[in-house]
């Protein structure tokens, strides 16, 4: 098969996955219904509560989630052939990513706005509510921690400087256009094409300035700054705003990569399947668990419950929300795969790069592999080489920002429920929370062990902690619609499947730690698998002996449901 009808097909599915099977789950499953009120709504405060239009909402949603991963995770799986991680990354997201995050919207504005955490409590039990926010805890930190190395990299003289002036640039005009929109009541109409022009215009500005000359560690602590600041401010003036901004400047990069892919024709040069690469783990379960957020991400499920549904207007607007914007992220997803399998020159130079596992893996060598391939692609319609790089460049660098604003505050609001579990209420405020926010995200990266950032050393277990974290969350929606008698199978099939790949990659990885001695990432990797299992243990208790208690907490927690 060739690219071209590879991608076609791709389309097509997602159209029909979209169309009837989100459709579906929505109507038989949840009933969504508008006349019942959606947390932003009911709990209005212009902070975080904000009842908004689902076309500025998907842009925020779909920036929020689209970070470095879902170019990442692609760019390296592509290592095992172009089948595979086209496979997953378009079926896993029909199936699964988009269900997943679609299911974990719902949850949230049926019980107020609550992170899939305090869910989990209702659903599940106390103790899973402390499970579930120690692993959202180290995954949101570590998550984070690595962007902001990555962003402090890319942001340096060695690689990208010219990003520097627009991504600031862009922070800016959000504001302006937030306050103009929100405080004078501007119509959208007006200031998104300006803010749009502004914004291109800076990406001119970044490439004639002289560039900030900045170490790594300075850049790091403006973007811990950053996020501390974007996560106290009130969502309508920066993150709505910024969000939708960079969701055009995504639509229009995705649309030229597109656009450019369909008149180059391009033949794939990686091989359909390659099982057995040198140095690579094995490709089952590890092509499930190296794509992440391409295909399926436990992280959406926190941006779900976490800003998006404080923020959502009315309930029939949560498939477009979070089912479609789910399908846009695996369209990058897609592009990846395309950009590292057909985007490469030659074959030669593709088995150059992914002549073995060590070769291909590491943070930058993937980014470089995704950017490269895509300003290739790019060059079909006129744009020079280094241009289109640092074009690329940029839309890397935005979307890890805006994950790094919403992620940080969705770690604000987990430890704020933390803080009011605890009964320490000064813990709860949101500039506290901020502080402690920013400082879990600080010590990925900044501590170092053997100078080596400690996310950077622990970054082997993100894909894990990623993908247990989406299984459990389905194991609420599945324990959610099970016992008020809903039909769940949507749910179940892929819970159980992400589950026990998860778990089976855990245990592979743990024995690999052990023989090479990694005592970190061992007793690390072990204290997480054991609170996944702890989890499951825990979901499997609420079905048998545990009915009524879960039954009278899902009609507590979801009274109008």
């Amino acid at each position: 098969m060739t690219p071209l009808a590879a991608t076609l097909l791709a389309f097509a599915i997602y159209f029909l996955g979209y169309r009837f099977y989100a459709r579906r789950i929505a109507r038989r499953s949840f009933e969504l219904n508008d006349t019942r009120q959606t947390p932003a709504h009911a709990l209005k405060d212009g902070r975080d509560y904000v009842p908004t239009r689902r076309w500025i909402l998907f842009g925020h949603h779909y920036a929020s989630i689209a970070g470095l991963a879902p170019m990442l995770g692609p760019a390296i799986a592509v290592i095992w052939g172009w089948v595979p991680a086209m496979i997953w990354v378009v079926l896993g997201t029909v199936f699964i990513g988009a269900v997943h995050d679609f299911s974990a919207l719902v949850l949230s504005i049926r019980a107020k706005g609550k992170s899939v955490g305090r869910i989990a409590e209702d659903i599940i039990g106390h103790r899973a509510k402390l499970l579930f926010h120690a692993l959202i805890v180290f995954l949101v930190g570590l998550t984070l921690g690595v962007f902001v190395q990555v962003v402090a990299q890319l942001f340096s003289i060695v690689f990208y400087p010219s990003a520097v002036t627009p991504t600031a640039s862009l922070m800016a005009i959000a504001v302006v256009i937030g306050f103009l929109s929100y405080r004078r009541g501007v119509p959208l109409r007006i200031l998104v094409p300006i803010g749009a022009a502004l914004m291109f215009g800076s990406i001119w500005l970044g490439a004639v300035l002289p560039p900030p000359v900045l170490g790594v560690e300075q850049w790091s602590y403006i973007l811990l700054g950053y996020g501390f600041i974007a996560s106290v401010l009130p969502v309508w003036l920066l993150l709505q705003p910024r969000d939708f901004l960079n969701s055009i400047l995504l639509y229009l990069a995705l649309i030229g990569i597109f656009v450019s892919f369909l008149l180059k024709n391009p033949e794939f040069v990686a091989p359909a399947f390659n099982p057995e690469p040198t140095g690579a783990p094995p490709i089952f379960p590890f092509v499930f668990i190296v794509i992440a957020c391409g295909a399926v991400s436990g992280f959406h499920g926190l941006v779900s419950s976490g800003t998006t549904s404080k923020q959502l207007d009315r309930e029939s607007d949560a498939p477009f929300v979070g089912y479609g914007a789910m399908v846009g992220e695996s369209i990058l997803g897609l592009s990846a795969v395309l950009a590292t399998t057909a985007g490469f020159s030659s074959r030669a130079a593709w088995h150059t790069h992914y002549a073995t596992w060590e070769a291909a893996d590491g943070l930058a060598q993937k980014l470089d592999a995704y950017i490269s391939g895509a300003a290739n692609f790019l060059t079909t319609l006129g744009l020079p080489l280094e241009a289109g790089k640092a074009f690329m460049a940029l839309v890397a660098v935005s979307f890890a920002l805006t994950t790094l604003d919403s992620g940080t505050r969705i770690l604000r609001y987990n430890l704020e429920e933390v803080a009011d579990s605890l009964k320490v209420p000064a813990a709860g405020n949101r500039y506290v929370a901020s502080l402690l926010a920013v400082g879990i995200i600080g010590f990925f990266a900044l501590l170092k062990v053997g100078g080596v950032p400690a996310g950077t050393l622990l970054w082997a277990l993100f894909g894990t902690t990623n993908q247990i974290m989406a299984g459990l969350t389905l194991l609420s929606v599945t324990l959610y619609l099970y016992f008020r008698k809903k039909p769940f199978g949507f749910a179940l099939a892929p819970m159980v499947f992400m589950v026990a790949i998860t778990l089976a990659a855990m245990v592979y990885s743990l024995a690999q730690y052990a023989a090479q001695g990694n005592i970190l990432l061992l007793v690390v990797g072990g204290v997480i698998l054991l609170l996944a299992i702890g989890l499951v243990v825990e979901g499997v208790l609420r079905v048998t002996v545990g009915r009524d208690a879960a039954i009278a907490g899902i009609r507590r927690a979801f009274p109008d449901s």
